[in-house]
Order: C-alpha cells, then sequence, then structure tokens
C-alpha cells in the first residue's frame, strides 16, 4: 500500500518483507509493507499486538537480530537505499539521520553512567566538536524536552530519574543530532495521562519545528488521533488501511479499522459493553490466504480468500473486497450484516 502525498519524501518504505526461520517454521512478520513520509510529518502506525508494527520499526532502523531478516523490499532514507547496507554504515546514520525511540526508556541508557557522558558520546559519535560544545548540545536538548535545570540532570544517573524523566531524556537523545527520521515504539504507554499528554505535545511540537519526520508506533487510536498528520493501520503484518487522521477515523473502509474504531471507549454508551473484534490476531506461521482479516471478518465472502488489492480514493487507500463505504461515525454494528455481503460494494 503506498500513501500519495505532497512533499519529497525523507523517508520511502515499498514492499519491505521481514521473515524469521524458526523451528515451528517461516514467519513473515512484515509482508509487502509500503508507505511514503515527507519532512516534518508525523505517521501514526497503528495495529493490535503482533501486527508487525514494531517489526517494522525495527526493519527500518536495522536491528532485526538473527533468525530474523529483511528478505525483500527497499527502504530510502533521502534517496539513499538502506537495505543491504554494511553494518558500519546503519550505525553512521543511526542516532544521526534516524533515530528510534524506545517503550523502555532504558534500552537507551545505560544505568552505570551519568547523563552527560551518554549525550555528549552521542553527539561525539557522529560531530567534529569539541567536549564543551557537545554538552551544550546536550544541555540544550534537556531543556527542549522540558526538563527543569538541565544542568543539573547532565549530572545526574538514570536510576535518579523518574520513569517519565528518563523517557524525555531519551527522546532528547534522539533529538540531539535533529535526524530526519524519528520512530517512536510506543514511548509514552508506560507513563501516567498528565506525562503522556505533554510528551505528545512536545513531540509534536519539536518535529514542527525541526523538520524532523515521525513514525508514532501505538496501539492506541486515541492517542494518534491526537498526534498523526496520517494513520497507517497494520494487521497480520501488512498495512490494510492508510490516509489522513480524518479520512481513517471519519470514514474508515476496511472493516478491521472500523473494529477498531468501534472498540474504543469513547464510541459506546455509558454502560453498554465494549464492542468487540470477534476471534483473534492468526499465527505469523500461518497466515489465512488471501485477506487475513478475512476468518474474523463479518464481510467475508469467497472472493476474500484471495489476496485483495489496494484501492485508493484520493490520498485515502485500503486493501480490501468488501470495504465500508457508511461514515464511520455512525453506529459500525450493521457492517457486519451477512445477509448483505453479496452485494457489499
Amino acid at each position: 500500500m503506498d500513501d500519495r502525498h505532497s512533499g519529497a519524501p525523507v523517508l520511502a518504505v515499498e514492499n519491505l518483507r521481514t521473515e524469521f526461520i524458526t523451528r515451528e517454521g517461516r514467519v513473515r512478520a512484515v509482508d509487502d509493507v509500503s508507505f511514503s513520509l515527507a519532512a516534518g510529518e508525523i505517521l501514526g502506525l497503528v495495529g493490535e499486538s503482533g501486527s508487525g508494527k514494531s517489526m517494522t520499526g525495527y526493519s527500518i532502523m536495522g536491528l532485526v537480530d538473527a533468525p530474523g531478516q529483511v528478505t525483500g523490499g527497499s527502504i530510502r532514507l533521502n534517496g539513499r537505499e538502506l537495505r543491504g547496507l554494511p553494518e558500519g554504515g546503519m550505525r553512521q546514520l543511526r542516532g544521526d539521520r534516524i533515530a528510534m525511540i524506545f517503550q523502555d526508556p532504558m534500552m537507551t541508557l545505560n544505568p552505570v553512567l551519568r547523563i552527560d557522558t551518554q549525550m555528549i558520546e552521542a553527539v561525539l559519535a557522529h560531530h567534529r566538536v569539541g567536549r564543551e560544545r557537545a554538552r551544550e548540545m546536550a544541555r540544550d536538548a534537556l531543556a527542549r524536552v522540558g526538563l527543569a535545570d538541565p544542568e543539573e540532570k547532565l549530572l545526574a544517573y538514570p536510576h535518579q530519574f523518574s520513569g517519565g524523566m528518563r523517557q524525555r531524556v531519551a527522546i532528547a537523545i534522539a533529538l540531539l543530532n535533529r535526524p530526519d527520521v524519528i520512530i517512536c515504539d510506543e514511548p509514552t504507554t508506560a507513563l501516567d495521562v498528565t506525562t503522556q499528554n505533554q510528551i505528545l505535545y512536545e513531540m509534536q511540537t519539536l518535529c514542527r519545528e525541526s523538520g524532523s519526520a515521525l513514525i508514532w508506533i501505538s496501539h492506541d487510536l486515541a492517542v494518534v488521533a491526537g498526534l498523526a498528520d496520517r494513520i497507517a493501520v497494520m494487521y497480520a503484518g501488512q498495512l490494510v488501511e492508510s490516509g489522513s487522521v480524518d479520512a481513517v477515523l471519519d470514514h474508515a473502509r476496511h472493516p478491521y479499522t472500523r473494529g477498531l474504531i468501534a472498540s474504543s471507549p469513547s464510541r459506546n454508551a455509558r454502560g453498554a459493553p465494549l464492542a468487540q473484534i470477534a476471534g483473534s490476531t492468526p499465527s505469523p506461521l500461518a497466515w489465512p490466504s488471501g485477506c487475513r482479516f478475512r476468518d474474523r471478518c463479518p464481510r467475508a465472502t469467497d472472493i476474500c480468500a484471495t489476496a485483495p488489492d489496494t484501492d485508493h480514493e484520493g490520498g485515502h487507500a485500503w486493501r480490501c473486497f468488501h470495504p465500508v463505504f457508511e461514515d464511520a461515525g455512525d453506529d459500525c454494528h450493521d457492517c457486519g450484516d451477512r445477509d448483505d455481503r453479496e452485494e457489499a460494494p
């Protein structure tokens, strides 16, 4: 699926495929994923656990460990192909032109080193500047993410910070060299709502000011709705729908996207049980043939046993034989009326 939007892409992912060879068989964790990202743009990559969204981020960063490997497709950063780039070349780009913020900030921070040591080294690894200049850059980065008294924070160790403060430091490190692309893997999931909202606002502001493009990986549509410019929905290793926030949330075409929206507590009447998507995500060792959502989809017909093509409506794209054209703001429980499936568009 390929989103069309204005602006030269700073990141272009085409037909990305990542596989794991296990004793049980071949696992295709990411399968034929395509999207592009312009400078300063924020893309929300959403889906259930196991949908492949985090693995997509790791694949772009070149952080897929054996027995996994990127086996197909193209990843271009400012026109430069990253797939097949030697580890030394990727190491030069990571933390400089492309950075990742993890759900657990301790995947970024070394617990036995002071913050200034870690941040200064992150600068010196990519820039020929003196240590004093590197320290100034580190202090400025901490101030940009809203940490009070950044000079004092530079002298602290990670264990002296709260979870929210550690995550802010991890974000500051990612922003140090003003990368072209930042990938955020649910970095606010473990934080309280107030801290989460502060970090979301700061990330949005920093991207607008610096021009960095952002991929925000999340299972929370509400978070993505307030942050992103576009949304891409993943299911079973594939993108099933993508488009602007308004297009995807207000006019969702794919039954899976509509199921995610309907399961949001804000979409249910007070006291009413939450809407649910029937069944569970299939095993990646045995993806269904054709449309991977068909075993859970109330609109599925025989044709869904073959792989659907991607349809477009402007910048809105979906991968479905039977897209839904009612307003997603309406009650969508009737979208699963099996008596009308054969007439579905």
